[in-house]
């Protein structure tokens, strides 16, 4: 039997407007689909009534999949001979783990592709009037984890993210921010450098909490959000107002319509 082929592709942040070519052709050829949680609705509209749908979502404490299963069932499926799309929240190479699913591929002698995707930090960015770097005021941006395996403590070099002159994106964080705010205030980043959390960005859904360091884990505890949510740290923030152009980055801050 011919061996398949797998696909690993970047399903972008939940519009499915932002697919790429590439991504919308593979997804409507494919035999076999295998998706995460992260996977917008729209995306999966895109999937033939004909192709198999497996899902191996994961969230925080809770995978419905061991990741070394999701591996083996890629490699099973190709195996067979099938087509298989293996659809990523975002994009699959920046906290996606794609490369461990390459890399499980490539050991098995499984041929296999990249299809990059918009990633979180530039979709929710964008669609929330944030823009990650601007002229005087972030020269850099930086991509963070905001959990570890095994839900350790966070592991990261805090005096080099403490940086006001960089834009920092929290991927996953919001079970960490009471740690993240103290160990860059600690680190040196001013209390008062702005924040925004993004939940279901680029989506209907989309809503933005906008704060301080100083007081963003209050401003949340107030108004819990919906995952998926992605915090965006940095002086950039403040030009949302400005640059917004989704009905949802122009509507008022949650942190505003609670009266915090």
């Amino acid at each position: 039997m011919t061996v398949g082929r797998v696909f690993l592709v970047g399903a972008g942040p939940g519009d499915p407007d932002l697919l790429t070519v590439k991504a919308r052709r593979l997804i409507e050829a494919a035999d076999t689909v295998v998706y995460d949680r992260l996977v917008g609705a729209g995306v999966l509209d895109l999937v033939p009534r004909r192709a198999e749908r497996i899902f191996v979502g994961k969230e925080p404490r809770r995978h419905a999949v061991p990741q070394e299963e999701i591996n083996g069932l890629l490699c099973r499926l190709a195996l067979a001979g099938r087509q298989v799309v293996r659809l990523k929240g975002g994009d699959p190479y920046i906290f996606g783990r794609g490369s461990e699913e390459a890399l499980a591929a490539a050991a098995a002698g499984i041929p296999f592709e990249i299809v990059p995707g918009v990633t979180a930090a530039c979709g929710c960015g964008a669609y929330a009037g944030i823009p990650l770097t601007h002229r005087g005021l972030a020269t850099g941006v930086r991509f963070v984890t905001g959990h570890c395996r095994g839900d350790e403590e966070l592991d990261l070099n805090w005096a080099s993210l403490a940086d006001p002159q960089t834009t920092l994106v929290f991927y996953m964080a919001l079970m960490n921010l009471g740690e993240i705010r103290h160990r860059l205030v600690a680190a040196g980043l001013p209390a008062a450098t702005p924040v925004a959390i993004v939940s279901n960005g680029t989506t209907d859904a989309q809503v933005m909490l906008t704060a301080t360091l100083a007081d963003v884990v209050e401003r949340v505890a107030e108004r819990p959000l919906p995952s998926p949510c992605l915090t965006i740290i940095g002086q950039v923030v403040a030009l949302a107002p400005q640059l917004a152009w989704t009905a949802a980055a122009a509507a008022p801050p949650v942190a505003e319509a609670v009266g915090a």
